[in-house]
């Protein structure tokens, strides 16, 4: 496998400069089950089940690895596929042959995030090797973290930042991945552009928002965050420079008093895409970039063909009237990326980020955690410790 560029010249270190073939190993460890937090159907809560049969993970391809999770943590798309969000897609996703003989993907263990240690590693894997502490977010397509072990690609997974334990790593993974696209990838924005630049984040609290205040913070940029007044002191701990209570009044009123942004990151959607895009600097390349969309809800409603040409209708529509008004609009979602999360590593070990943790649960208090998560106005994220002696 071709090195990552920067990011494999990084991780060869670890190698003495030399490239590992790892192989494969027919032990006897690929045939013991696991314990695992599943569903068997879609639901509330009382879908969750625990057990301890589990089939251990096996690598099919020469360019993954089998990580021993440490920690987890759960995210609203946790919350969404247990009750069914997105199942047309992911499904299609899982299996686009149509080749197993069972239609169903059951039992569906959740979870994206993961901070754990490599146990095996495939042939094509060069720089991992089992022992590595590394963290990674797992597509929602593949099975979850919410487990003792989880099979992963090599390029979906990074070395664990030096100065976080493994609880602490598992709350950035994803909400990490899905800021820098949304900000990076989508919007365009990074290190040599962003400063002095407006940046509103709408929805700042959030594990997704307090990622992206810190982030576009340690590229130079001056952040307005909007948020409720409990969360305005940590926002503005994380680095935002104006915080604007959405509770206090007409938000869309107060934002207008303020001087036109460059960029706007939506974590909200609904109402908001209706005024938000206002706040923008006409013709000047501003951006406004939106997390919510309606993607996998048509294909859920309208099947996989006629749910992709109308989300294709709606964001090309969408995208031509606004710019039409001198500003950008655009969709983002979540992608796992190992060389990202490389980058990541670094701005959190240099101490510019730092995860924002709402609650730590135990591997049994899974179905608790959830219900955490179903209540809301969480600050930072929902973790779960899988083994007890971090």
């Amino acid at each position: 496998m071709l090195s990552r560029g920067a990011a494999g010249w990084r991780a060869l270190r670890w190698a003495g400069g030399r490239p590992r073939a790892r192989g494969l190993r027919a032990s006897p460890r690929a045939w013991i089950a696991m314990p695992s937090w599943v569903i068997d159907r879609y639901g509330s809560n009382e879908v969750l089940r625990f057990t301890r049969d589990m089939v251990f993970p096996i690598i099919h391809f020469p360019n993954e690895v089998i990580i021993r999770v440490h920690a987890a943590s759960l995210n609203p798309i946790d919350l969404s596929m247990r009750s069914g969000y997105g199942a047309t897609a992911l499904n299609m996703k899982r299996d686009p042959l149509k080749l197993k003989t069972e239609e169903t993907e059951f039992p569906l263990t959740l979870g994206r995030d993961v901070s754990g240690v490599v146990m095996e590693c495939g042939l094509s894997v060069s720089y991992f090797k089992p022992g590595d502490e590394v963290w990674a977010a797992i597509p929602p397509w593949k099975q979850g973290t919410l487990s003792e072990f989880v099979v992963a690609s090599g390029n979906e997974v990074s070395f664990k930042p030096k100065c976080l334990s493994h609880i602490e790593a598992a709350a950035l993974p994803y909400v990490g991945l899905t800021a820098w696209s949304a900000l990076n990838q989508v919007g365009g924005l990074n290190k040599s552009n962003c400063s002095g630049k407006r940046v509103l984040i709408l929805g700042a609290s959030g594990g997704v928002g307090t990622f992206a205040v810190q982030l576009v913070k340690a590229w130079g940029a001056h952040v307005t965050a909007v948020c409720s007044h409990d969360a305005s002191t940590l926002v503005k701990k994380l680095g935002a420079d104006d915080v604007i209570d959405y509770k206090s009044g007409n938000l869309e009123e107060q934002l207008k008093t303020l001087p036109l942004f460059d960029f706007i990151l939506d974590n909200v959607g609904g109402s908001t895409e209706k005024w938000a895009l206002d706040l923008l600097k006409k013709w000047s390349g501003a951006t406004y970039v939106t997390l919510v969309t309606p993607f996998l809800i048509n294909m859920d409603k309208l099947g996989v063909a006629d749910g992709m040409l109308q989300t294709g209708v709606t964001v090309g529509s969408k995208t031509l009237k606004h710019l039409l008004k001198g500003v950008h609009y655009r969709w983002a979602f979540f992608m796992p990326s190992g060389p990202s999360l490389d980058e990541i590593a670094e701005l959190v070990d240099s101490g510019k980020i730092q995860p924002v943790i709402d609650e730590v649960f135990s591997f049994s208090e899974v179905p608790k955690a959830f219900l955490k998560l179903e209540g809301g106005h969480a600050r930072g994220k929902t973790v779960i410790n899988v083994i007890s002696r971090q």
